[in-house]
């Protein structure tokens, strides 16, 4: 009978020992906190267990072994409960994990903290799975599983605790087990359990664990219909059930719960997949992605809004009225939009022209181009437009009827027919008029007249000289719509065809003086117009070809007070060009004083003056400057250029020298008024020629209206038969220079010109 029990009670050790090392397998499994069990299970805590083992030891030593097929038939119905158990365990924890990541992220929300919606990644064991894992348990951290010891272990296992305090529940599997498996079940089921089981914590995102991470595109996110539909129809009918019901409370092990139904609640709040109903008062909670995107649109909006009336408000003021705030806007952006000027032809074709006064020099083929010539050219070309801008308008002799009148006479016709052609003739003149003779006749004939009040302005005069023919072709000098400047005045002037883009830049600024002189005459918009823009200066120079030579060209005008946006001022200009200069300045104009020349009180303005005078003495440039010696020269202009003799002395041995230009005159010309003298207003240096319409002396530049034009063509390559501009003005200047009426100024001389008055106002 002994014997028989010992035999009896042998099988059951060896189950123990191999339970016991089952046991010991799933208790050091490494349970990460955070976890609430679903649906709770009858089961007994290790507290609990230590007695009734030892109860079942005893009673099975005294109890036959049963036989073999039912420790089989047992062994793998309580395996597959196992298996079962195991599943929904690790369903449900996974919910539970997603569950408290969504509130824990709601609870920041609400906190004013924003979460990072990036999941973390870790590796996941080296062993393959037979079953899928759900794309939920890569964002927890993996539970590392002891393998099984060789030798079975005492049931006794640790006690690993949940970060909530309770206790590891026992698996069921535990206590159910009586016999040893077969070895096949055993390895099966131990694979299994290390392949499926993944208890992991819910928002664990350590630093130190981001260098393992897996890049987020790499794994894709599964909704909550799909991992539905991907769990069994057990596991769906369960949630569907418990999702109906809502609970409050602590979270609580499993372990705690005495009856299923006890846990029903709690279970839904971890598991269905719908959130609660929030009460009445509660404060729903959106998702951060449409604010973002909403501040992402609306912030750079408003910004870039906000910065725009800030700049207009800096620049143009504040608008004193809606009406004044309207009519800004149109002109800034309706005026100018779409505003695209036509592209230029591939060569300009240029000329320079130049006014004679009869008897003083003999003509000759090599003659070139009288300024006459040139306007009637121009105005036989225009198709639909004709712009002036002009001093004034006496292109007929109406007191004397002079013969030399003829040429002025031819012009004024032609312009009297434009209308009959179809040609809109635009006329912008200084107001008020000596004579009004020729522009009310010609307004009687169709032509538009605006007289520019510019004096109420800036306290100036429309001194500009400007044609612009067609958008295509223009004329720029220093000659007046005057008789006198076409037989009796020596002139000078570039006449530029088929160059659109320079014509419609010179149109820009003839622009200008149409504004100024349109219904509120006498005053300046907020601002200039975006159609009215310059389209060339100094910082961008259009690059044309003149005469098949490349060359780089712009405009520029003066006073600074209705230049408009991107406008090169006219005395800057001149200048830069003085300070450009490296071998030679040449200078040819009617009155050269560094004075305020008609404003009062009198003040000292070295401008241009200063800059010669540092061209010559430290940089050692050649200049030459030849003045006009007629009755109305200012008598205070010699001694100025006197004083730029002195500098020739030495020590500082300056290159510079002064000469007088004289227009001889018989007893006959000699009473025609204001004429026979040098009027021309040009510059040339060893890189580029400046040609203008101002005189230089303070007033000219801060008050009256005048334009200039650069023409560079330094280091362009210039063909057989080929000439540029720069080298056309060069010998015109150096005849003029050389010819017998040009005499030398001495510093020693008291009256360099007799005659001249004390203050000239020739214009």
């Amino acid at each position: 009978m002994l014997l028989r029990s010992r035999k009896s009670i042998l099988p059951r050790q060896a189950s123990e020992e191999s339970d016991s090392s089952e046991v010991e397998f799933l208790d050091t499994t490494t349970v990460t906190p955070r976890r609430r069990l679903a649906r709770p299970l009858r089961r007994t805590t290790y507290e609990e267990s230590d007695e009734s083992d030892s109860e079942s030891v005893q009673v099975m030593e005294t109890r036959q072994s049963p036989p073999a097929e039912l420790e089989e038939e047992t062994a793998a119905a309580e395996l597959k409960y196992c298996r079962v158990v195991l599943d929904r365990l690790r369903s449900e924890d996974e919910k539970a994990a997603r569950k408290e990541l969504e509130e824990k992220e709601d609870m920041n929300r609400k906190g004013g903290k924003l979460l990072s919606r990036i999941p973390t990644f870790r590796p996941r064991p080296t062993v393959a799975s037979q079953t899928p894992e759900l794309p939920g348990s890569q964002t927890d951290t993996p539970v590392h599983v002891a393998p099984p010891p060789e030798k079975a272990g005492s049931v006794e296992a640790e006690k690993p605790k949940l970060h909530h305090g309770a206790p590891v529940t026992q698996l069921p599997c535990e206590d159910s087990i009586s016999q040893k498996p077969p070895e096949d079940t055993k390895e099966k089921f131990a694979f299994e359990v290390k392949s499926r089981i993944t208890f992991t914590a819910a928002g664990d995102t350590e630093d130190e664990a981001i260098m393992d991470e897996q890049p987020p595109w790499e794994t894709v996110p599964t909704n909550l219909p799909e991992l539905k539909d991907s769990r069994s129809s057990s596991d769906v009918e369960r949630e569907d059930d418990v999702s109906d019901e809502k609970a409050e409370g602590p979270l609580i092990s499993q372990s705690e719960f005495s009856d299923p139904a006890e846990g029903k609640n709690n279970a839904a709040e971890l598991t269905s997949p719908v959130a609660p109903e929030k009460p009445a008062g509660a404060q729903s909670t959106k998702s951060p992605g449409c604010s973002s995107f909403a501040l992402f649109c609306l912030l750079p909006t408003a910004l870039l809004l906000l910065g725009g009336f800030g700049q207009h408000v800096w620049h143009y003021g504040l608008p004193m009225s809606v009406a004044q705030l309207t009519a800004q806007m149109e002109l800034h952006w309706l005026e100018g939009f779409g505003l695209v000027p036509e592209p230029c032809s591939n060569d300009c074709r240029v000329r320079l022209v130049e006014s004679i006064p009869e008897g003083l020099y003999q003509p000759s083929p090599s003659s070139r181009q009288s300024i006459a010539d040139s306007w009637l050219h121009l105005l036989g070309k225009a198709n639909s437009s004709v712009h002036i801008a002009a001093f004034y308008f006496t292109l007929r002799d109406s007191e004397s009827a002079h013969s030399s009148d003829s040429q002025g006479r031819m012009v004024f016709e032609q312009l009297k027919q434009l209308e009959s052609k179809g040609v809109e003739l635009q006329i912008a003149v200084n107001a008020p008029q000596t004579s009004t003779q020729d522009t009310a006749e010609l307004a009687a004939t169709g032509a538009e007249v605006r007289e520019v009040d510019l004096n109420a302005v800036t306290g100036g005069i429309v001194h500009t000289k400007l044609w612009v023919v067609d958008q295509k072709h223009f004329y720029l000098g220093s000659a007046n719509m005057d008789w006198r400047s076409l037989s009796q005045v020596k002139e000078v002037g570039l006449s530029v065809e088929d160059c659109s883009c320079l014509a419609q830049d010179a149109s820009r600024i003839f622009g200008v003086y149409w504004s100024i002189g349109g219904a509120n005459n006498g005053s300046l918009p907020p601002y200039w117009p975006a159609r009215l823009s310059a389209l060339s200066s100094s910082q961008n120079p259009l690059r044309l070809k003149f005469n098949g030579v490349p060359a780089q060209v712009y405009l520029s005008s003066s006073p600074p007070q209705i230049s408009a946006r991107g406008r090169s001022d006219d005395l800057a200009t001149i200048l830069s060009v003085i300070d450009d200069a490296q071998k030679f300045i040449s200078i040819s104009v009617m009155d050269y004083l560094p004075l305020s020349q008609y404003t009062e009180p009198l003040r000292f303005w070295p401008a241009i003056d200063s800059a010669l005078r540092a061209a010559a003495c430290t940089r050692h440039v050649k200049v030459r400057l030849l003045v006009s010696c007629w009755k109305h020269s200012p008598a205070a202009m010699f001694p100025f250029l006197q004083s730029l003799l002195v500098l020739r002395r030495p020590p500082l041995k300056c290159d510079v020298d002064v000469k007088v230009f004289t227009v001889p005159s018989t007893a006959e010309q000699m009473k025609i008024p204001y004429a026979r003298v040098n009027h021309a207003k040009y510059m040339v240096t060893d890189r580029v020629v400046y040609i203008g319409t101002s005189n230089w002396s303070e007033n000219y530049f801060t008050h009256t209206a005048g334009v200039g034009l650069v023409v560079n063509q330094t280091g362009s390559e210039v063909k057989e038969g080929q000439e540029t501009v720069q080298r056309q003005a060069e010998e015109l200047f150096l005849r003029d220079w050389t010819s017998q009426y040009a005499s030398a100024l001495s510093v020693d001389d008291a009256d360099v010109c007799p005659g001249a008055s004390h203050w000239g106002f020739v214009q």
